[in-house]
């Protein structure tokens, strides 16, 4: 059974951590919460930070507050008791607990961020230059509870690796600190995410990617997900809030930088220290970079935010479960008003913008 007491006390702390600097806000506004797998703030929820900065949740309505809950499994259950209204969705941690009949009745409603984001990386020297040669080595990634250990492991099962017996995993801490533990030879590889390699990279720490396996699919996307009695009774804001969160992709697909300058005026102590505005702002694009082109659906004529049965099913088929539907886990009969607003507009407003 998950720790429910844990979350509640890693919410506190999540939302502390990751508060906004104070803004004016109207009394009337509705306050959301969402809650990240993640420890601390960082650029690999830009799209889903930023709406509020720009204004686009005050145009809904709303004051979005993001919380740190460290891991996917406290961002379930701190949905399932109410403690936050939305949460990232993840089909490597909710597909298992569906399959088995243990996940609450949440929702994956729009998929911010598409399929596929996870890469494994050595030292420019290593003689790993695959990752059949990952056999026998130490592999580290960023905690046990995010996304690049599932993942991950469901990769090397695929190319006839045991992920239990055939590597040895180790937790190595996110950002720049998993790039030391490369550098330094703690691990032999570093299985990680496209934002976090970009914070590696920025940091001027050499590594070498290894080429995907073939047959590795679209699989791993990211959802805005709630429970389905939420979805049912606050129609409204779960439209609001995605539909903020779609402009905020827009702004950033139209113009990383101002994307990236937005970002560090909400929080500014992300910024390297004794950095200028300017190194400051190219850190958080090179973190940025690598995922802002997957805001944007790799199917032809298909809205921002849509989800595809079909890559549930084959992310489900790739995690070795056998789910036959999979339509519980999901909804699209929010995305039509969701995309409902001028696109040229913000794509204006994001090439003009001025801090």
């Amino acid at each position: 059974m998950l720790n429910r007491r844990k979350v509640v006390q890693g919410l506190g702390a999540g939302v502390t951590a990751l508060a906004a600097p104070s803004l004016v806000r109207a009394q009337e506004l509705r306050k959301i919460r969402m809650g990240f797998g993640i420890k601390s703030v960082n650029p690999i929820v830009i799209n889903i930070l930023i709406s509020e900065q720009l204004g686009y949740t005050r145009e809904e309505g709303l004051s979005f507050t993001p919380a740190a809950l460290g891991t996917n499994a406290n961002v379930q259950i701190a949905l399932d008791k109410g403690d936050i209204e939305f949460g990232v969705g993840t089909p490597s941690f909710q597909f298992p607990l569906f399959a088995k009949g243990q996940l609450p009745p949440i929702v994956n409603y729009y998929e911010y961020t598409y399929p596929y984001k996870w890469d494994v990386a050595v030292k420019p020297d290593s003689g790993v230059q695959k990752y059949e040669d990952l056999k026998g080595k130490k592999i580290g990634v960023s905690d046990m509870g995010t996304t690049d250990y599932p993942v991950t492991r469901a990769v090397l099962q695929n190319i006839g690796i045991d992920p239990d017996k055939d590597v040895t995993w180790i937790a190595v801490g996110a950002g720049v600190s998993a790039g030391v533990a490369l550098q330094r030879g703690v691990i032999d590889a570093l299985a990680y995410f496209d934002t976090g390699f970009g914070q590696i990279d920025a940091a001027g720490i050499a590594m070498r990617m290894l080429p995907r396996p073939a047959n590795v699919p679209l699989i791993g996307g990211l959802f805005i997900s709630a429970t389905a009695n939420f979805l049912k009774e606050n129609r409204k804001t779960a439209i609001g809030f995605a539909r903020a969160v779609n402009k905020a992709s827009e702004f950033l697909l139209a113009n990383p930088e101002a994307g990236a300058r937005a970002f560090l005026k909400l929080y500014p102590e992300t910024a390297p220290r004794g950095a200028s505005e300017a190194e400051a702002v190219k850190s958080i694009l090179y973190a940025a970079e690598r995922r802002i082109p997957l805001y944007k659906p790799p199917y032809p004529n298909t809205k921002m935010g849509f989800i595809r049965e079909s890559e549930l099913m084959l992310d489900a088929k790739f995690l070795g479960l056998d789910i036959k539907d999979i339509k519980p886990m999901f909804t699209n009969d929010m995305i039509d008003e969701i995309n409902n607003y001028d696109r040229e507009k913000i794509v204006a407003q994001a090439k003009a913008y001025k801090i």
